[in-house]
């Protein structure tokens, strides 16, 4: 009997401490642990942590360096960060992907002076002519030349005559070409600017070698495409340039058909493992239609493929140009070209079709629009397709770049739900011009921030890679301090737009991560959530605002997996 009773007794204690306080094997044994580290979370409920643990390709545990040893096993990975900042896998919520890995493989004239990209299509001249190729880049910018002033085909001509080149203005909407690109496309003084385009002319009427806008398709629809190994090699490049900076998901903003089939390919293969949201493109540089989508709309999105790693889920329209190239759509003339107002891309009818098209299908509509009439525009169209199709209320449309709003317009974004993607880079590149196009009043509703967080928008960050460097730290810089790598202008330019530290991080996380609809699944350090993260050299939350341009990723992990280390 007393056996009995000791038996009870003993069985009454032990459920106790079951209750009271689990035993260390109660825990699930983590695959890995990272601890000893500053992770920011960006999480309201746990907005700093010393450690984490991952299962399956996801977080289990963060919390602290104590707790976390309870799910660490014989068979688990455990990595001592020694200190060092963790920040959620970074977001670049606008590039165009296939194009940056192109780019790996051309001129990339990115802000060089004018002279050392001349001697750069001069170096790659004699293997061009021998291949009988074509000489391509980007990145040119006449704002930072002296003086700045858009080049010529004769400057090209001098050193390249009988080889075709092609170079990208930064923005993606203005080329410079020589004269044999010209007689490849074409194109003569007779020949009339093409609608939402125009071929710069001297005063003779002979073309000077810019294009703009649809403009350049005439050139550029003369480059033989890329092959598919070629393709193949881009995707793989700008995979691994975009880890290295600790950039975990994108949004490939204009994806073409034959590129997101590819993509699955690579997936398949298990060779790409970057997370990637896709928006489907027209095909087209020049005018489109909903016809133009047509194999997107028959489709239809393609969601969370091949472990959440592969969506395509909206489709990119254009209502304009760029500044820079002066062909954003503006309500009144540039204040630098009296009676230029730029050059819209599309009717209001026209518009309105794509996107509507779009919503029936069920994607997210994101269009290009600059100017503050190629934003109006672009708000007017949404309102009415909303009104029309009101269901589902929760659609994310988006407005790319949103560069020049008029101020009556800003609160427009917020009460219609739709999203300002903006890229903060932008501001302090187009600083030196911006209000020369548009003056001291429009200004004020140019890369405005701060007047859009106020009003209750969230701002998806990126940088348009490849028409900016894609570094997201330098861009982070950008958003907080409204300065350039120079740190010019000193206390920023109209420092009263900024960004505070946390909405820029923000920017790059879990605002990136609504835009996508993968809020509950990506964009901060949560339980429960992908295991997407970046190490990184410096306190990004307390380091000098000049270091935050100087950050490094060390290393870059995707669910749970290291793919980049330094």
């Amino acid at each position: 009997m007393r056996s009995l009773r000791v038996a009870v007794v003993s069985f009454l204690v032990f459920l106790n401490l079951l209750l009271v306080k689990p035993p260390a094997f109660a825990a699930e044994v983590a695959d890995s642990v990272y601890r000893n580290g500053i992770f920011y979370t960006v999480s309201e409920q746990t907005p700093k942590a010393e450690a984490v643990a991952i299962k399956d390709g996801k977080f289990i545990f963060v919390g602290s360096n104590e707790e976390v040893k309870t799910y660490i096993g014989s068979d688990t990975k455990v990595v001592d960060l020694e200190g060092k900042t963790v920040l959620p896998g970074l977001i670049e919520s606008h590039m165009h992907y296939a194009s940056y890995g192109a780019l790996q493989m051309q001129i990339q004239a990115h802000w060089r002076p004018k002279e050392e990209i001349l001697e750069a299509v001069k170096k790659a001249y004699p293997s061009a002519k021998e291949k009988g190729e074509w000489i391509l880049g980007r990145g040119w910018n006449q704002e930072v030349w002296d003086p700045p002033q858009f080049p010529t085909r004769a400057e090209l001509d001098a050193i390249a005559p009988d080889v075709p080149v092609y170079l990208v203005r930064t923005c993606g909407h203005a080329a410079w070409v020589n004269s044999k690109a010209l007689e490849i496309a074409g194109i003569t003084a007779e020949t009339p600017d093409p609608e939402g385009g125009e071929i710069y002319r001297d005063e003779k009427g002979q073309p000077t070698g810019i294009l703009t806008d649809t403009a350049m398709k005439l050139v550029s629809g003369k480059i033989p495409p890329l092959t598919e190994d070629q393709q193949r090699r881009a995707l793989l490049a700008a995979q691994e340039n975009l880890l290295s900076y600790g950039i975990t998901t994108v949004n490939d903003m204009g994806t073409s058909l034959e590129t997101f089939n590819l993509m699955k390919e690579l997936y398949e293969d298990g060779k790409l493992k970057i997370r990637i949201y896709a928006y489907g493109a027209s095909g087209s540089y020049g005018k489109a239609d909903a016809t133009s989508y047509a194999p997107f709309l028959e489709m239809g999105p393609q969601k969370e493929l091949y472990n959440d790693r592969l969506t395509l889920g909206g489709l990119k329209f254009y209502a304009d140009g760029s500044l820079g190239a002066r062909s954003a759509w503006l309500k009144e003339e540039y204040s630098d070209r009296p009676g230029h107002f730029g050059n819209p891309r599309e009717t209001d009818e026209s518009l309105y079709a794509m996107v509507i098209a779009a919503r029936k299908a069920g994607f997210q509509a994101a269009t290009h629009a600059i100017g503050d009439a190629a934003n109006h525009q672009v708000l007017n169209v949404y309102e009415k397709v909303l009104k029309e199709i009101p269901e589902p209320k929760d659609h994310r449309f988006r407005i790319e770049h949103a560069q020049v709003i008029s101020l009556e317009d800003i609160p427009r974004f917020a009460a219609l739900g739709i999203l300002p993607s903006m890229q903060t880079c932008h501001a302090t590149s187009d600083k030196n011009m911006a209000e020369s196009r548009v003056g001291p009043e429009r200004i004020k509703g140019a890369y405005a921030w701060r007047k859009l967080i106020n009003a209750g928008s969230i701002i998806p960050n990126g940088t348009d890679a490849p028409v900016e460097l894609v570094n997201p730290y330098q861009n982070l810089f950008a958003a907080v301090t409204r300065m350039d790598t120079e740190g010019q202008p000193p206390g920023g330019w109209y420092p009263e737009e900024k960004m505070t530290r946390e909405e820029a991080l923000k920017s790059y996380t879990i605002w990136g991560a609504y835009a996508d609809f993968k809020e509950t699944t990506s964009g901060s350090i949560e339980k429960g959530k992908w295991a997407d993260f970046v190490v990184i050299d410096k306190d990004y939350m307390s380091c000098p605002e000049m270091e935050i341009k100087d950050i490094n990723a060390l290393l870059t992990v995707v669910a749970g997996e290291v793919l980049y280390s330094r």
